[in-house]
This record gives C-alpha cells, sequence and structure tokens, in this order.
C-alpha cells in the first residue's frame, strides 16, 4: 500500500464475519475504484475466533488499498472504532459495519454531502424503522433522548456509527484523553459543522448479529456513566426524596401512636420501604458503575492492543505468514 495520504480511510470493525466477507469484497472495491479517489479500507478485526483474518490474508494480495489491523483480543465495537480512528491515515474516514445493514453505494453521497456543504461531519440516518420491533423503537427513541439530554446537544435520532468525517474531527477525537468512548455521543459534542444523509438501512447480508442484548445494555451504560455525572446527580435527589418520605412515615406514625390509636397499614409500610429500597439499591448501582470506571482508569490499561498492521514492516513477512505467525488456528 502506498504510504502517501489516501483520501479517504473507510474503517470497518468486524468480529467473525467470515460469512459476509465475500459479498462485502464484491460490493465494496468496485464502488470505492468508482470514485476516482486515493483511498484504503482498513479494517479492524476486533479478535475474531473463525475465518475472517484467514479471508482478509486472501484479499489483501489482490485488493492492495485493503489494510488490516488486527486486535490481540476482543475488545468491543467502540474500541475496534478508537482503533480504526488512531490508524486512518485519509482526509476524510467514514466508519461503517461489516454486514452491510449500511449501504456502501451511500459513501459517495457522504463524500459529497460534505464537500458540497463544507461541513466537517456527515452522519447517515435511518429513515425507516418499521421492521423493527416495537421494544426496538421506544428503547431507541428514548436512548436518544436522554443523549441529547447528557450531551446537551442535539444528537440526531435514528443515526448510529455509519457516518463521515473530516481530518479535522479525527483528529480533535484522538486528542481526547477519555477511553471508552461512545462515538455517537463524542461527535456530536464536539459540535463540527454537520450534515445529514437519509437512507433506509437494509437486511443483514450474511451471517448472524454479534451484537446481543447485553452488548447493547453495555453501550447504553457506557453512554450514561463516561459522559456525564448527570446520573450522581439524579441519585442524590432521589436520596433525597427517599429521605423526606421517611421521615414523613415516621412523623406519622408518631402521631397516630400518641393519639393512642394503634397503627393500621403494615401493607403500605412495606411497600414504602421497598421503594425506598429499590431507591438505594439504584443509587448503589450507579455508584459502582462510577467507581468501576475510575478503577479501570486508574489502571491505566489501554483501550485495546494492536497486534498487527499490515502497513508496518513485520520483518519481511508476507501478510498471510505473519497472520499465522500471530495465531496458527487462523492459518
Amino acid at each position: 500500500m502506498e504510504a502517501s495520504q489516501p483520501t479517504l480511510s473507510v474503517v470497518v470493525p468486524m468480529y467473525d464475519e467470515e460469512e459476509v466477507l465475500p459479498i462485502f469484497f464484491e460490493r465494496m472495491r468496485p464502488l470505492l475504484d468508482g470514485l476516482r479517489i486515493s483511498y484504503e479500507v482498513l479494517v479492524v478485526d476486533d479478535g475474531s475466533r473463525d475465518n475472517t483474518a484467514a479471508l482478509l490474508a486472501v484479499a489483501t494480495k489482490d485488493w492492495p488499498q485493503l489494510r488490516l489491523v488486527r486486535l490481540l483480543r476482543n475488545s468491543g465495537h467502540q474500541a475496534a472504532l478508537s482503533a480504526g480512528f488512531r490508524r486512518a491515515r485519509g482526509e476524510y474516514l467514514v466508519s461503517i459495519d461489516a454486514d452491510l445493514q449500511d449501504p456502501p453505494e451511500l459513501i459517495a453521497d457522504l463524500l459529497a454531502t460534505a464537500r458540497d456543504e463544507d461541513v466537517d461531519v456527515v452522519y447517515g440516518v435511518r429513515s425507516d424503522r418499521s421492521s423493527d420491533t416495537w421494544a426496538k423503537r421506544t428503547t431507541a427513541r428514548l436512548y436518544y433522548r436522554l443523549m441529547c439530554r447528557l450531551v446537551g446537544k442535539e444528537i440526531p435520532f435514528d443515526a448510529g456509527d455509519f457516518r463521515l468525517v473530516s481530518r479535522r474531527v479525527v483528529d480533535a477525537v484522538n486528542a481526547l484523553p477519555e477511553d471508552g468512548r461512545v462515538f455517537r455521543l463524542v461527535i456530536p459534542w464536539l459540535g463540527f459543522p454537520s450534515a445529514e444523509v437519509t437512507y433506509v438501512r437494509a437486511e443483514r447480508a450474511a451471517g448472524t448479529t454479534k451484537y446481543n442484548l447485553s452488548k447493547m445494555m453495555r453501550l447504553a451504560f457506557d453512554s450514561v456513566t463516561a459522559f456525564s455525572a448527570a446520573p450522581l446527580r439524579l441519585a442524590t435527589w432521589l436520596g433525597l426524596l427517599g429521605g423526606l418520605l421517611s421521615v414523613a412515615v415516621v412523623i406519622a406514625a408518631l402521631i397516630i401512636k400518641l393519639s393512642g390509636n394503634s397503627i393500621p397499614g403494615w401493607t403500605s409500610t412495606v411497600l414504602a420501604v421497598g421503594v425506598i429500597g429499590a431507591i438505594q439499591l439504584l443509587c448503589l448501582g450507579l455508584l459502582g458503575e462510577y467507581v468501576a470506571r475510575l478503577f479501570q482508569s486508574s489502571q491505566k490499561r489501554p483501550q485495546f492492543l494492536v497486534g498487527y498492521d499490515s502497513l508496518e514492516d513485520h520483518g519481511h513477512h508476507t501478510f498471510a505468514e505473519a497472520i499465522e505467525a500471530k495465531d496458527p488456528d487462523h492459518g
């Protein structure tokens, strides 16, 4: 691959995507070649366990613009994006998933919009979520509304990680000191001029999703705790409210006792204690999330470890030989 700076870097996080790779190659290369610009396709293999690396090894022999950055272990989607942002060289960067639900054919429109409207960010925004379940549409709406409040800026609803950013944005993101960043929050927070391009999201081209419910929940927790102290303030107010309710219950019980009446309503008392206990557990959980993040930050462990970059010299090994040397099971 040429060492000069390409016009476009396409960053593609991958994890166990061997089934979709042939279709990915078939669609991605012709449309990027058709743009008539210099480019690189930077695939970040997030510690795949299948034959993803082996297929990429074969593809790089025939596709000089294909570049592999391989992480030593599975570090998560956002960490793989961070690795791509760190290593991408392009004047513009497009992030897109390998499953082809976000159409690569839209890359030309993203680039044209950035140039024509002189903006640094172009979001790919879904125009239709009718294929999603009611629960997923509802939770997505709540998520984006909450994130808008936390960030303090408008976040495009139904915009995931399919976007184009300029080199200015890439450098600004890489300069941020925190680890565990959530890109769909960080990039709007930076405040660069932006535009939107709408599209209809397709079904997954092949294979099955690796982003299960637990990973979506983890993303939601990271979005909240990594970006704002607002939940801690909410916990403080909930604690104050619970304390006031407790005082009110005690005063009411004393008044009834002093009046010589029995104290009926044990059910309501137990209910009040249960509600207050639930609030306390919620607050403890929130505190635990923040303490865990502080603990992880204090360890100063890197968010990801790069084991291989096909752009770098690896002792004159061929790409396939280097992959085999790193992991014989993928040879």
